[in-house]
């Protein structure tokens, strides 16, 4: 990399500007204080979802003490086995604190890749934009469409026909260099995996090009059908291996989304060496290594009960929630990992556009259900909604019924927790 760009790309066809998604730009910061890089940085304007999250923090749901909070549906978070995480964790953390007589502090590791532009199938994960532009001052280039156009959605795998890396045209936009190809794999907000054959031609699509592959697999271990999941880290041999990164990280394939711990694998000693100068202050601490390596270590206990245990819990509560939609004539993409699936809600809207999107949406929320609407997502098309499913029975019966009344559906007899306590894995 050869550093962060000057200038600032516009707004793909298929993406809002980065104004549009921070809810109407950045605010000014007192002047005197910072520099102009500072400056943007404190008064970087939150975003869509960061507004519906604020009003989540302020009346969560919780079925003794606030049962008319908001039920968060949008953060993706795997809770359907926290029981054994908490246990497992737990118990090498009271070691650790009698050994070193300490309290073990979590601390963020964070590192970031500044390129110049970059290009990412779309819809994708938004964050990527808020971070990219907060810590490099760049936007997304432009996206590669994934059109959804099948009539029978539930069976549409969209990764496999719609992606046409090998007819797509490379273009400089609008004088940045496009430095990197972005893929997340399982695909965040769709849910689909990428077949090896795909994988292996983004690859040479990006070495034909020249262009980094930043490899997000932060929901590799979370696949919960019979879907043969490629990791890029498998391939006998890589088109361009100086230029393919990969991730990780701890928080979604194993529900420990507060210990805010990644990996990046490179075989590039130059990026490890700025990810190092950028990281310094960043690093994970040795007590949470320790942790962290103990709880790894324990091979026999994550192939026999952790990995088996959350794949059939996933697949369940994926099934509870995509059953009751399809009983509200809300059909869903066919999806195999991930903790969400994206919902078709385009019939709903008043009329096709992400006005209408944003209505429905703030309608949900009125009824006190937090999802995430496609335009966070950068979706070409209003009407589609992610749903996060790694959650509860109850919770799941609840999103149900906030759904029926938003969208004035009459309502199905259907059988519910005998108990607000009971859980999918019961």
């Amino acid at each position: 990399m050869e550093g962060a760009a000057s200038a600032t790309a516009s707004a793909s066809p298929l993406c809002p500007a980065m104004s549009e998604l921070n809810g109407g730009g950045a605010e000014e910061a007192p002047a005197g204080f910072l520099s102009s890089r500072g400056g943007r940085i404190a008064g970087n304007a939150k975003g869509l979802l960061d507004k519906a999250f604020d009003m989540y923090i302020g009346d969560p749901f919780d079925a003794d003490h606030n049962p008319e909070g908001i039920l968060n549906f949008g953060t993706s978070e795997n809770k359907l086995c926290f029981d054994l995480i908490q246990e497992r964790v737990s118990l090498v953390s009271r070691e650790l604190h009698r050994l070193l007589n300490c309290e073990i502090r979590i601390s963020p590791s964070s590192s970031i890749l500044v390129i110049d532009g970059y290009l990412i199938p779309a819809p994708y994960y938004g964050g990527i934009n808020s971070k990219t532009w907060l810590y490099g001052g760049i936007q997304v280039t432009s996206t590669l469409g994934l059109v959804l156009k099948d009539s029978n959605v539930a069976d549409s795998p969209v990764l496999r026909r719609h992606f046409g890396v090998s007819n797509y045209q490379f273009f400089f936009f609008q004088g940045i260099r496009v430095r990197a190809l972005i893929l997340i794999n399982p695909h965040n907000p769709l849910g689909d995996i990428y077949p090896a054959q795909l994988l292996k031609e983004c690859l040479e699509f990006a070495h034909r090009h020249t262009l980094h592959v930043i490899m997000d697999e932060i929901y590799m271990l979370s696949v919960y059908d019979d879907t043969t999941f490629t990791s890029i880290l498998s391939l006998e041999s890589l088109p361009d291996p100086e230029r393919t990164h990969f991730m990780w990280g701890f928080s979604k394939d194993f529900g420990m989304c507060g210990i805010r711990v990644g990996v990046l694998y490179t075989r590039n000693h130059e990026i490890r060496k700025a990810v190092n100068q950028l990281a310094v202050f960043h690093g994970c601490p040795g007590p949470v290594q320790h942790v962290l390596s103990q709880f790894l270590s324990d091979r026999d206990w994550l192939n026999n009960v952790f990995f088996p245990t959350n794949k059939r819990r996933l697949k369940e509560a994926q099934n509870i929630l995509v059953s009751g939609l399809a009983e509200m004539g809300i059909p869903v993409l066919k999806s195999s990992g991930g903790l969400y699936v994206w919902a078709d809600f385009r019939k709903f809207l008043k009329s096709q556009t992400f006005e209408a999107e944003t209505d429905l949406w703030w309608k949900l929320l009125d009824e006190k259900l937090l999802i995430s609407p496609g335009k966070a997502f950068c979706c070409y098309e209003p009407g589609w909604f992610r749903l996060v499913f790694s959650d509860s029975v109850d919770k799941i019966y609840l999103c149900k019924s906030a759904f029926y009344k938003t969208v004035n559906i009459s309502f199905f007899s259907l059988p519910h927790p005998t108990s607000p306590r009971q859980y999918i894995f019961l």
